[in-house]
């Protein structure tokens, strides 16, 4: 049952496609979807707390399915965002009709695309580690791919981790400090990295340049082909590119706020921290949004355990858990006083109970 669950991640490509040939109202179908009836399934749904047993672990983590349908995802997200392209090429679009396809895409490319990154971005195989940066070039956020495991994994829960959202921080305060502070990290990372080699900042060998040229080189192919068949500049392309870029990566900015609101790792005698264990994120097993999202929601055990791919990662009833799936929680996270009225109070709740049972 799972394996077909998890094809569920391909009903939003075909929403936004369906939704813009209907036209009108149906634009806004991925939005729907996404933002009430999976929230609205994952309330009806029983939650899924059930783990892979320990002697099936290893045959489920070397079953080809599960990579192969993320690496389907890498070809259906490229071939969804070049249709897009050349949708607003050849089409006019009132505002409405751009804010719903625009915002719809990033649906894909940052709800989707960009969780199929962060798994792949994990894994050791050279052709995971190429597809992870290719979704990442499509939504302009290539440094993550370095931020990411070498900094957010090494840092997370404490002060010195620019994708740990503080508690009473809001939502747009941490987007800018994540977004800033989450680039300069990249480069101080590759800077440190071809230090070790014996390398220049400013050599070819460093990705962080690339991966500023990268995205622009993608959308540059696409602007000059259209133009050249068009017979004019079709400045719809990189206008659609950037613009579903910044929803995407916000989106993705958007999942970091919540996951480890408030998380605080203990600091030791001899300054370092203690080590990360399935306390220091929030989880969250709805069944609906979990299929949908590869399991990122079971994202405690991910962080304790990185090595892991999506398909054997555990409940963990010891961790912090999220009132609802991160459909449900992305929309609260954008509303800063009811954001703060939900979570504050449970924030405080669990860590009470950490202090009891350390004190025990």
């Amino acid at each position: 049952m799972k394996k077909i669950g998890f094809f569920s991640a391909l009903i939003l490509p075909v929403l936004l496609v369906f939704g813009f040939y209907l036209g009108g109202p149906f634009l806004w179908m991925i939005h729907l979807f996404v933002f009430l009836i999976v929230p609205l399934m994952d309330f009806l749904v029983q939650k899924d707390t059930v783990n892979i047993p320990a002697k099936e672990v290893s045959k489920v983590t070397k079953e080809r399915f599960y990579r192969l349908i993320t690496f389907f995802w890498v070809y259906i997200q490229l071939g969804v965002l070049s249709w897009g392209f050349y949708m607003v090429s050849v089409f006019e679009l009132s505002l409405v009709q751009w804010i719903a396809f625009t915002s719809g895409m990033a649906l894909v490319t940052g709800g989707i695309g960009i969780t199929v990154a962060h798994e792949l971005g994990h894994r050791a195989e050279k052709i995971e580690q190429f597809y992870s940066k290719v979704l990442l070039m499509t939504v302009c956020y290539m440094h993550f791919f370095i931020e990411h495991n070498r900094g957010h994994h090494v840092r997370v829960a404490t002060p010195e981790d620019p994708a740990t959202s503080r508690k009473g921080e809001n939502f747009y305060a941490f987007w800018l400090r994540s977004v800033r502070d989450g680039f300069r990290s990249a480069w101080e990372l590759e800077c440190e990295r071809l230090k070790k080699k014996g390398l220049s900042p400013w050599s070819v060998q460093n990705q962080m340049i690339w991966f500023q040229i990268l995205p622009l080189g993608f959308v540059g192919i696409f602007f000059g082909l259209f133009s050249l068949f068009q017979q004019r500049l079709v400045w719809e392309v990189p206008v659609f590119f950037f613009l579903q870029s910044l929803l995407a990566f916000t989106l993705l900015e958007l999942v970091n706020y919540l996951e480890h609101y408030g998380m605080e790792r203990k600091k030791l005698p001899n300054g370092s921290y203690e080590k990360v264990t399935p306390i220091h994120s929030w989880n969250a097993s709805q069944l609906v949004s979990n299929f949908l999202l590869f399991q990122l929601q079971r994202h405690s055990d991910h962080h304790a355990y990185a090595y892991k791919r999506y398909q054997v990662l555990d409940h963990h009833d010891q961790s912090p858990q999220l009132p609802a799936g991160y459909s449900a929680m992305i929309i609260l996270a954008c509303i800063p006083p009811l954001w703060f009225a939900v979570m504050d109070p449970r924030l405080e709740k669990w860590k009470e109970v950490q202090r009891l049972e350390s004190v025990q």
